[in-house]
């Protein structure tokens, strides 16, 4: 993949993203509750994904309140930063003419090549995903 490839796919993903919170927080109702869900994997089979719970974590966030966005879903705060992240870290890029985005991801995407953090990530996931079917999201 192109570092201009790389580029557009992480902005267009961060812009979906914002839009998606903005659209999240413009429909809650007074308690901060969204009346709408769009995972088809929970409205499929009535069990959470492992993501479920990453809107309302990022909200939380946004609101000042890490534990209970720790609680609701931890992925959120990996969003929330990589959300913040990524445009600035693409900006100083293309300011500064450099590559060093491009460069983080082809290291992060060789080491999560290495069979035991893939493992261990895949733990992650499954032990997320678990905790957020017993705590019923």
């Amino acid at each position: 993949m192109t570092k201009n490839k790389l580029y557009s796919i992480l902005l267009i993903a961060c812009f979906f993203g914002y839009a998606w919170l903005g659209f999240s927080i413009l429909n809650e109702d007074p308690h901060g509750n969204s009346h709408f869900g769009v995972c088809f994997f929970k409205k499929i089979t009535s069990f959470p994904c492992p993501s479920c719970g990453t809107t309302r974590s990022v909200k939380f966030l946004a609101k000042g309140e890490f534990s209970q966005a720790l609680m609701t879903n931890p992925f959120g705060i990996i969003v929330a930063f990589l959300m913040i992240a990524i445009p600035v870290w693409i900006a100083c890029d293309a300011i500064l003419k450099t590559q060093t985005l491009f460069e983080y991801y082809h290291k992060t995407e060789n080491l999560i090549r290495t069979r035991w953090i893939a493992t261990l990530l895949i733990l992650l996931v499954l032990g997320n995903w678990i905790w957020n079917i017993n705590k019923g999201l």
